[in-house]
């Protein structure tokens, strides 16, 4: 998934919730492609996988009905060793070889995650796992801030070792918005004997009550400047959005000029603020 020097384009989008939602996203992804020729697009399971076998039909029509390599995200939730078994075989049949490698958030209400008898714990543990047993590109995730589940960044730091341990070829943060707090985990990294590539993962805010939500969730954290014009804005969605793409676009062209190896954008399954902030970023 290396772009061989040049930075890497990406997008991720989750599958659609139903029949009736899957032309309007393959438009949506045909789209970006047009425009922007992204070098993947992947595609994301559910909480406790619960879209698991409509993330297999959705990178499978990527791949081959738009020419796009296809990036499928694959949780230990809810699932055996048998059971990854059999979804790994049906991505290769499918020609899916890249895998984003995760633990996998519980289902709703369920509170801390358990894993399933049978089962992986940890994402460093399906790693190990998908490296010994099968010929795919693995990548995994990475906080910034922190795994809101952590104690402490050390340990987090920790954990993301082990994961490239296992065998993660490249890591993709979480997304946020301060982009020291991505320079500074990077020298972190490089100072545990980290080397693989850290792709930043980017989510243009266009809705406030969204991306509160969102940050809420990841422990992410929105820079006080930003919310304050956020929130003056709320109540103007096209201002928002206008300030989130602002606000995006500065921090791509400052992580490009930073050293970052590409750009990994949380699409949320649409193209018009993803397509304006990387547009705008590749006319520099």
């Amino acid at each position: 998934m290396h772009g061989r020097g040049k930075p890497v384009f990406s997008f991720e989008f989750f599958p659609p919730k139903s029949d009736e939602h899957v032309a309007p996203l393959l438009k949506t992804i045909a789209e970006l492609k047009s425009a922007l020729e992204p070098n993947f697009v992947s595609v994301t399971n559910g909480a406790g996988g619960s879209t698991r076998a409509r993330t297999l039909q959705t990178v499978s029509r990527v791949q081959l009905e738009l020419g796009l390599t296809a990036m499928a995200h694959l949780t230990c939730s809810g699932v055996t060793q048998d059971d990854l078994c059999n979804e790994i075989g049906n991505l290769l049949g499918q020609g899916i070889e890249n895998i984003l490698a995760l633990r996998g958030d519980p289902p709703k209400g369920d509170g801390a995650f358990k894993p399933v008898a049978g089962g992986f714990a940890h994402a460093s543990d399906l790693i190990e796992y998908l490296d010994s047993n099968y010929q795919v590109d693995i990548g995994a995730a990475c906080y910034p801030e922190g795994h809101v589940e952590s104690s402490n960044r050390d340990d987090d730091l920790r954990f993301t070792k082990l994961k490239v341990d296992s065998g993660a070829l490249f890591l993709v943060t979480q997304l946020f918005f301060d982009n020291r707090d991505y320079f500074a985990f990077v020298e972190r990294a490089r100072n545990a004997r980290i080397r693989v590539p850290i792709v930043p993962g980017i989510m243009p805010i266009t809705n406030v009550a969204q991306v509160e939500r969102f940050t809420k969730m990841c422990g992410a954290k929105i820079p006080a400047e930003l919310a304050e014009r956020l929130r003056s804005a709320q109540d103007d969605p096209a201002a928002v959005m206008a300030i989130g793409i602002e606000h995006a676009v500065l921090q791509c062209r400052t992580l490009l000029e930073g050293g970052a190896p590409g750009l990994h954008f949380y699409t949320l399954n649409k193209s018009f603020a993803t397509r304006s902030v990387l547009a705008a970023v590749r006319r520099v």
